[in-house]
C-alpha cells in the first residue's frame, strides 16, 4: 500500500464536520468587544420588538378582553377576519391601495427631490431639505387641509371652484365617499417626505466623487448612467433603509385618515387595517382579534419587504 493512499485515509478518518452553532461560537469568541458593544441594543430590541411581536402572534389565536385570562381558540379569529368581516376587507383594499399609490410615488420622489437638490450649493442645499422636510416634523398640520377642503363656501377648493363658475354649491370633500379616499392619499404623499429623504441626501453625500471620474474613463457618458451604474450601487444601504421607512408608513396610515375623514369615516371609505386595529384593540377591547389584524398586516409588510430587498439587489445590474 502506497504511503500517498496511508495519508489520504487518515485524513479521511481524522475529518470531522464543524458544526454551524461551533463556527458562529468562534466567530463570536473572535469578535467578544463588538458584541458585547452591541449588548445593550439587542436587550431593549428584543424587550421591546421581538418579545411584543412574537406575544401578539400567540395572542391572536386566543380570545382575550383584558380582562379574563387568554382562551386559546384556534384559528377562529382569522376565520371570523376574512369570511365575517366586510370591513376589514374594505380596509385591506384600502390600504393595498394606499401602498400601491403612495409607496412607488414617495420612494421615487424622495430619491429624485434629494438628488436635485444634492448639486446644489451648500447653504441652498441645507434651506431646501429643510423645507421638503418640514412637513414631516410640523406636528399637527392637518388643519391645513381641514381649511383647503372645508365643506362650506368659505373653504379655500370651495371658494375657488364657486368664484370660477365650475361649481355652484359648495361640495363636502370629508364626507363624500368618492372624494375621500384620494384626498387622504394627496396628503400623505404631501407628508411622506421625511425620514427616507434625509436618508437619501446622506447617502448622495457619501458617494466617492472618483468613482465617477473612473466611469468617465470606462464609457459612462451621461448622468443617466451614472445614476445607474454608480450612484445607487453606492448608496444601496440608504435605499434599503428608505425602502422601509416608505413601507412601514405606507402599511400604517392612520392619522391622517382620523384627522381628516373622521373614525371612523363615511361607509368606512377611509378606513385602513391600522384604524380597524385601533377599533377593536383601543375601543373594544378585543385584544386577540385585534392581534390577529396585526399579524396579518406585519406579514404583509414583511412580504413586501422582502419584494423590494429583491429588486434592489438588480440595482446597476
Amino acid at each position: 500500500m502506497s504511503n500517498v493512499y496511508v495519508k489520504k485515509k487518515a485524513i479521511k478518518l481524522n475529518y470531522q464536520p464543524i458544526s454551524w452553532w461551533a463556527l458562529n461560537w468562534k466567530s463570536i469568541k473572535e469578535h467578544k468587544h463588538a458584541y458585547i458593544l452591541m449588548a445593550p441594543y439587542m436587550l431593549l430590541f428584543t424587550a421591546f420588538t421581538v418579545l411584543p411581536v412574537v406575544m401578539s402572534i400567540i395572542i391572536s389565536f386566543t380570545y382575550f378582553n383584558m380582562l379574563e385570562f387568554p382562551k386559546f381558540i384556534g384559528w377562529q379569529n382569522y376565520s371570523r377576519l376574512f369570511l365575517e368581516d366586510d370591513i376589514f376587507l374594505i380596509a385591506v383594499k384600502n390600504t393595498l391601495l394606499f401602498a400601491v399609490i403612495t409607496g412607488p410615488i414617495s420612494y421615487i420622489a424622495c430619491f429624485l427631490f434629494a438628488w436635485i437638490i444634492n448639486d446644489l450649493r451648500p447653504k441652498l442645499r441645507a434651506f431646501m431639505t429643510l423645507v421638503f422636510y418640514a412637513p414631516s416634523i410640523s406636528g399637527n398640520v392637518f388643519f391645513i387641509w381641514l381649511m383647503i377642503f372645508s365643506g362650506d363656501r368659505y373653504g379655500i377648493t370651495n371658494g375657488l371652484l364657486i368664484e370660477w363658475g365650475i361649481i355652484l354649491e359648495p361640495i363636502q370633500w370629508l364626507k363624500t365617499e368618492m372624494y375621500i379616499l384620494a384626498i387622504i392619499i394627496l396628503v400623505q404623499l404631501w407628508l411622506s417626505l421625511g425620514t427616507g429623504f434625509l436618508a437619501f441626501i446622506a447617502g448622495l453625500q457619501t458617494v466617492d466623487k472618483t468613482l465617477y471620474e473612473a466611469g468617465a474613463v470606462d464609457g459612462i457618458r451621461n448622468r443617466w448612467q451614472e445614476l445607474w451604474f454608480i450612484t445607487l450601487p453606492s448608496m444601496k444601504p440608504q435605499l434599503m433603509f428608505g425602502a422601509v421607512i416608505q413601507i412601514t408608513i405606507a402599511f400604517a396610515v392612520a392619522d391622517v385618515s382620523i384627522h381628516l375623514a373622521g373614525f371612523p369615516s363615511v361607509n368606512y371609505a377611509a378606513e385602513t387595517i391600522v384604524t380597524h386595529l385601533m377599533d377593536f384593540g383601543t375601543i373594544r377591547f378585543e385584544m386577540g382579534f385585534a392581534s390577529a389584524i396585526a399579524t396579518v398586516l406585519l406579514t404583509l409588510m414583511v412580504g413586501t419587504n422582502l419584494i423590494i430587498q429583491a429588486l434592489l439587489r438588480r440595482v446597476g445590474n
